[in-house]
């Protein structure tokens, strides 16, 4: 007996445009179903700051990534250090 797969109703969209023009239109309750739940942190009283440098292609990427995440370049390279070091802390990750 073969499993059936219920196929997506999400579309795959080719642009930010295409994706709103489609939630425009659709309400998110109708595909709750289909969404993965997501752990967000939200950074309180950051109080001091670092200058991280990048070559021009390592910055273009880390915007296209954070694009493409629908967030920032500042707030997706915060995300990964913090990921990172308590991946470090935990044991989880090579220092």
């Amino acid at each position: 007996m073969s499993e059936t797969r219920k196929k997506p109703r999400i579309p795959t969209f080719n642009s930010r445009e295409e994706e709103a023009r489609f939630w425009d239109t659709h309400d998110t309750t109708d595909f709750e179903d289909e969404f993965e739940p997501v752990n967000v942190r939200f950074a309180r009283n950051l109080s001091q700051g670092i200058t991280v440098r990048f070559t021009p292609e390592t910055l273009e990427t880390l915007r296209a990534t954070a694009q493409r995440k629908g967030i920032g370049p500042t707030t997706l390279a915060r995300m990964w250090i913090l990921e990172r070091l308590e991946a470090i802390d935990q044991g989880t990750a090579a220092p």
